[in-house]
């Protein structure tokens, strides 16, 4: 194993912590038949997804080797356009990007909301929250009576494996004023790459963590839905250089170096 490649791994893992979607009404979904599998065994991704027994609710291994190679966690080359350090949420693929310097950024699989429930535009991640408490809206209650209990005349949903927040959720205001649009986790691994939910941007619980561990409060994101051309190339692959990062984190001053990987 090089140094190029023990460095990357690092990175992927979000070594170092660095600190750099959807309706508050995300709701659970039916399970679907799994697709086919895409990655082979992989000892970096079996790590990256592998079980959480530290989490406040440890989390289950994902079975990554079901889930199409495409949306897994990975650096790519940069398709946004966007400067470094910004999220971008591409509704046409399911991906969500997390901006770097040298034209490169982080890429994760999505699950994206029905038609009709979606936002889009620029705004900021107001806040952050570790194992959320769910609220759903009183238009999704209406709809659905059986969310009652977990009304905010009730307190909500506590926070666990069951909750639809997942492990992590990241606030999205615009112009001062809450979007209800959230980023935030899932278990439903067999969702991430398809509109599925009333609203939410879905991610695997461990990369919504992972995310969380690399966004400041106060960072910009987009909403918006790019070409299929736009899509990133893997780092590393078709001739685009893999480039080093020191320690740092993203938003802290975006000319402070990165954590190699």
């Amino acid at each position: 194993m090089n140094e190029t490649t023990t460095t990357r791994r690092g990175f992927l893992l979000g070594a170092g912590g660095l600190a750099l979607a959807g309706l508050a009404g995300c709701n659970t979904t039916a399970r679907e038949a799994a697709r086919p599998a895409a990655p082979a065994d992989d000892p970096m991704y079996a790590l990256m997804y592998g079980p959480k027994p530290d989490e406040q609710f440890p989390l289950p291994e994902i079975p990554y080797k079901r889930i199409p190679r495409q949306f897994l966690r990975q650096m790519v080359a940069n398709p946004t356009g966007e400067r470094p350090g910004v999220i971008v949420v591409d509704t046409a693929n399911h991906f969500l990007y997390l901006t770097y310097e040298n034209n490169q950024a982080m890429r994760y699989g999505v699950g994206l909301g029905r038609a009709g429930f979606e936002w889009a535009g620029r705004g900021v991640i107001q806040y952050k929250r570790q194992w959320p408490r769910w609220t759903p809206p009183d238009e999704m209650i209406a709809r659905q009576p059986e969310l009652e209990p977990y009304s905010s005349r009730n307190g909500g949903m506590e926070p666990g494996l069951k909750n639809p927040l997942g492990a992590r959720a990241l606030y999205i205001f615009k112009d001062g004023k809450d979007t209800i649009y959230r980023l935030h986790g899932s278990p439903e691994w067999w969702t991430i790459g398809k509109s599925v939910s009333s609203g939410c941007v879905r991610l695997l619980n461990q990369d919504i963590i992972d995310l969380y561990n690399r966004v400041p409060d106060g960072t910009p994101i987009v909403v918006t839905a790019l070409g299929p051309a736009q899509q990133g190339v893997p780092i590393g692959q078709e001739g685009v250089p893999v480039a080093q990062y020191g320690n740092g984190v993203i938003g802290d001053g975006l000319s402070q170096p990165m954590q190699a990987y």
